[in-house]
């Protein structure tokens, strides 16, 4: 199941499967791309409960989500984003000290980069506060745009 709510980033879809979050979806969004969603469901409790806190953290008044997570992905994505939801609201991390945090050497920064453009659950699994080792915003699944407004979002409001 399904739906859909308006953001400072655009529209996002948010999927429900088994009871936890499995998807947050960028518009546009797609579609016959092989990942069930099944029909929209603005009322089910766990979506309600998604668009509930994605609301409140867009205001400011949240920094940590407290919903059921099941990502998609093969071992190495989903360590990957376990440690990314170690890293805080407001704060950042290099690839490459995601990659020391997974006991790998700097040279795993390009595999925990692209294992964190497949995070399905952006936001929540907060891939946008991993950038460059020199401080830049390097890429970003949802355009290197969205992810500056997000990272905007926490330092407005932690000041």
């Amino acid at each position: 199941m399904w739906t859909v709510t308006e953001s400072p980033v655009g529209p996002l879809r948010v999927v429900e499967h088994d009871g936890a979050i499995t998807a947050i979806e960028f518009s546009p969004f797609r579609t016959g791309d092989g990942r069930p969603r099944g029909e929209r469901a603005d009322d089910h409790p766990v979506l309600a409960a998604a668009v509930r806190q994605l609301g409140e953290y867009f205001a400011g008044e949240r920094r940590d989500f407290d919903l059921p997570l099941a990502p998609m992905g093969s071992p190495w994505q989903r360590a990957v984003w376990d440690q990314l939801l170690k890293v805080g609201y407001g704060d950042t991390a290099s690839y490459g000290e995601i990659a020391a945090r997974l006991g790998k050497s700097n040279a795993a920064s390009r595999a925990v980069g692209t294992a964190n453009g497949a995070n399905p659950i952006p936001i929540v699994i907060p891939c946008h506060r991993v950038i460059g080792a020199n401080g830049t915003l390097t890429g970003y699944a949802g355009g290197v745009e969205r992810k500056q407004i997000l990272l905007g979002l926490e330092q407005d409001a932690l000041f």
